[in-house]
């Protein structure tokens, strides 16, 4: 073949190739039969390195090529027996030293994408092999032919010329008459059964069946004995007389007198035994953890697929599992000890494989999975999570400490045409997820309603860091009633997603979404943006004296975040605002544990005259002493203390926490405004307590900014 050079590599690339071909080169060289140099052989060498390298780098990753390589070698008469160990060798030990495939790619995967490399490389190398030793094997069936029949002209000398090319022959060599029985053997053949030439002849060659024998083999055989065929090829196993096998690529011709009956049959063999064991290694690896042993991704998608892609009506079970709190183990003991500790795991899982209808893998880090092939019922699949967690149960000693090991499992059931095979993965992660979510150490079934939701969330989150640049945010304001003479104070900015598919959503469906991925960050600066210039718009004269005011949600995130306090003073100024036309919101849980560095920001924001109200006051369980310490001017009660006042009679027990927690935000002179009120009973009552301000449904439903002066006082109770 050509090997065709690749464009030039940067210089520091270029020394790495020269110096993985020169240690190439030295390996490979006395292995070789070639009329080059040893300075040309390198050279030769040189692209089919840098072939490797682009091979190696490509993306996507396609392995294939690399078999072009290992015919390149076989080309240049690299085909000693001890070659092709040599060759994949260099490549196992250096090509990603000299060639690394960059920063971007885990090392886990390059090893992988090495392994993968070099079964191609063997593979062409030996498909190679084949081609050149089947050519000569015709060549010497041709020479045997010719001998067989100069054998009239010249007996003598058709002999001397026949035992040359036999004896001399570096491929095994047997003639057996048509009845099976072996007749000669050359000293090359003799080797590869282990030197005792009594022990073959002894044989007949219908003797020599090995259970890996393709059922094919023996039918060409009797083809050829009838005369039916003249040859066949394949790969054929035989035993030694010591018990180990020899692996050849077998050749049998048909020799047929002049008369054209069939006389005697040639055998010619290739001993491919190494090559055969490198390729079953190869193979293994690449379907199996490195790590644990157990059988890796691919394997398990593949058996998955299989199974799936069968008869109908084949079931199949899915366990699906994360160890729980493994990163504390790698963040605190160190990666040494996770990964044994992993192996352990790997042990016990393969431990509760009682079926070879029955898989464990290790599907990447701490996640595994378990397949039941066609369980006879649930209790099969749930059984072998129950038998997992039981197996998990003990603590594993590790380095002498004892870790205790939990896992979170998720079950997706199934059958072949109603289930795909990532169908079925996506489900069973996602179940694993919601076990883990409940506390772990437990399975749980899949399910349809609950899989939808957790693709819709997922859907959500990446769709929320466009969704802000494409507009699709908007801002509803509710507004803030004064319960003493029923005008409007202010009113609370209330953030819509106008989703294109969804329509429009509360911010419960995406405001825990946009804080588990730190995008409430931006969020919340928009809106802030956007509440000021409305806030803006509304500083009208009012009969009080007081401005209208504009209240915006703070998530904790926001409080953590550096840029708080001069991004907010920076948009009240943009907005030519006083700080008093701003009120910022923020949830009691948000002030559970909160440290001084917490506090620092809002008590910056309260000493420029800014409100600072405590949302959903008495859901976080917080200390009501620690109310003295808090920079705030405002309790917003939650909705839940006041349900029993919507309706005559009142609930004593809300009434009287309602009475108490007005007492006490007085005498802290902290105002009061309650959230939900829906009916005019409800408002009557909290008026009645002294509750400041209030906002709900009986007031106005969130809207656009200019229904706020158009209050409709809607009493849901009639």
């Amino acid at each position: 073949m050509t090997v065709t050079r690749d464009p030039g590599p940067e210089p520091e690339a270029a020394d790495s190739l020269r110096r993985f071909a020169i240690i190439w080169s030295r390996a490979i060289y006395p292995a070789t039969a070639t009329s080059m140099t040893r300075g040309e052989f390198e050279e030769y060498l040189l692209p089919l390195a840098a072939r490797l390298n682009a091979i190696l780098r490509a993306q996507p990753f396609d392995p294939r090529p690399a078999a072009e390589v290992g015919a390149a070698l076989v080309a240049a008469h690299c085909t000693d027996p001890a070659a092709l160990a040599r060759i994949l060798d260099v490549v196992d030990a250096y090509l990603l030293l000299y060639c690394p495939p960059g920063p971007a790619l885990p090392s886990e995967e390059s090893r992988t994408r090495c392994n993968r490399l070099q079964h191609w490389v063997a593979a062409g190398y030996t498909r190679a092999l084949q081609e050149r030793t089947r050519t000569e094997q015709e060549a010497l069936s041709r020479a045997a032919l010719a001998a067989r029949a100069a054998t009239e002209q010249a007996l003598y000398e058709s002999e001397v010329r026949f035992r040359a090319v036999f004896q001399g022959a570096s491929i095994g060599i047997g003639i057996a008459d048509m009845d099976g029985r072996i007749l000669d053997v050359n000293a090359a053949l003799t080797t590869m059964f282990g030197g005792l030439e009594r022990h073959i002849r002894s044989r007949n060659v219908y003797d020599w069946v090995h259970p890996d024998d393709a059922p094919e083999v023996w039918e060409m055989q009797r083809q050829l004995n009838r005369g039916e065929r003249d040859h066949y090829r394949m790969e054929k196993a035989y035993y030694r007389p010591d018990g180990t096998v020899l692996w050849t690529n077998l050749t049998v011709s048909l020799l047929r007198d002049a008369g054209g009956i069939p006389q005697y049959m040639l055998a010619l063999m290739e001993d491919i035994t190494e090559e055969r064991l490198l390729s079953e290694r190869l193979r293994y690896e690449a379907n199996h953890d490195a790590l644990t042993g157990l059988a890796n991704r691919n394997l398990f998608f593949e058996r998955l697929e299989q199974t799936l892609n069968g008869p109908d009506g084949v079931g199949v079970g899915v366990c699906y599992l994360d160890l729980d709190g493994f990163k504390d183990v790698n963040d605190s003991l160190g990666h040494a000890v996770g990964d044994r500790l992993l192996v352990a795991v790997a042990e016990r899982l393969q431990a509760c494989v009682t079926s070879p209808d029955q898989l464990v893998a290790r599907i990447g880090g701490d996640e595994f999975a378990a397949l039941v092939v066609n369980p006879a019922s649930r209790a099969d699949t749930t059984g072998l999570a129950d038998l997992i967690l039981a197996a998990l149960a003990d603590p594993i000693r590790v380095d002498g400490r004892d870790l205790s090991v939990r896992c979170s499992i998720g079950i997706v059931e199934g059958q072949a045409g109603s289930l795909g095979p990532a169908e079925a993965l996506r489900s069973a992660d996602i179940t694993m997820y919601r076990a883990k979510a409940a506390g772990g150490n437990r399975f749980e079934l899949a399910d349809p309603d609950s899989d939808a939701r957790a693709i819709t969330r997922h859907g959500l989150t990446n769709r929320l860091p466009t969704a802000l640049e494409r507009g699709e945010f908007f801002i509803e304001y509710q507004p803030l009633v004064r319960l003493g003479d029923g005008s409007v104070r202010g009113a609370e900015a209330l953030v819509r997603w106008c989703h294109p598919v969804h329509g429009v959503l509360g911010p419960d469906q995406f405001i825990p979404l946009a804080e588990s991925t730190g995008l409430i960050v931006p969020l919340g600066h928009w809106v802030l943006q956007q509440a000021a210039w409305q806030a803006r718009d509304w500083q009208f004269p009012r009969s009080d004296g007081h401005p209208l005011r504009v209240n915006v949600n703070l998530s904790p995130a926001q409080l953590g975040h550096p840029g708080l306090v001069p991004e907010t003073l920076a948009v009240i100024k943009d907005a030519g605002l006083e700080p008093t036309a701003l009120c910022l919101e923020v949830t009691e849980s948000a002030f559970i544990g909160a440290d001084e560095e917490l506090m620092r920001p809002l008590r910056e924001f309260a000493e420029l005259g800014m409100a600072i109200a405590l949302d959903d006051f008495g859901t976080g369980y917080s200390n009501l002493a620690s109310l003295r310490r808090l920079p705030i001017t405002t309790l917003k009660l939650d909705r839940s203390f006041t349900r029993g006042m919507q309706q005559l009679p009142a609930d004593p027990v809300d009434v009287k926490i309602v009475e108490i927690v007005v007492d006490l935000a007085h005498t802290l002179g902290l105002s009061v405004t309650v959230e939900g009120v829906e009916t005019g009973t409800q408002a009557e009552h909290l008026r009645a307590l002294g509750c400041d301000t209030a906002q709900g449904w009986y007031y106005a439903r969130p809207g656009p900014p200019d229904r706020l002066h158009s209050l409709s006082l809607v009493d849901t109770t009639t």
